[in-house]
């Protein structure tokens, strides 16, 4: 699902309005309940990226400081040969 987590978030909130409304037939509620539970698990997929993320760049050392973690290549698929900018070299 190639969806923004909020655009999720509206269309699976206007799905349970309508479901609980009660007026939809059978099938369409059970389809709509269908692509119900697709979109809630899109968006907790994306809240737990987003948690892990997060989780990364508060890590704190052993004097509650912030500790950066060490940038991997490897881990976010860059080729070796790829240059990476140190940090006196982003222009912002």
């Amino acid at each position: 699902m190639n969806i923004k987590f909020e655009d999720a978030l509206k269309k699976l909130e206007k799905i349970v309005e309508k479901l609980e409304g009660g007026d939809v037939p059978l099938e369409d509620s059970l389809a709509l309940y269908e692509e119900g539970i697709s979109l809630f698990r899109h968006c907790s997929a994306k809240l737990e990226e987003a948690k892990k993320k997060i989780e990364i760049l508060s890590k704190k050392g052993p004097e509650g400081a912030l500790e950066p973690e060490p940038f991997q290549k490897e881990k976010y698929g860059l080729a070796e040969e790829e240059e990476v900018l140190e940090d006196k070299e982003i222009p912002f």
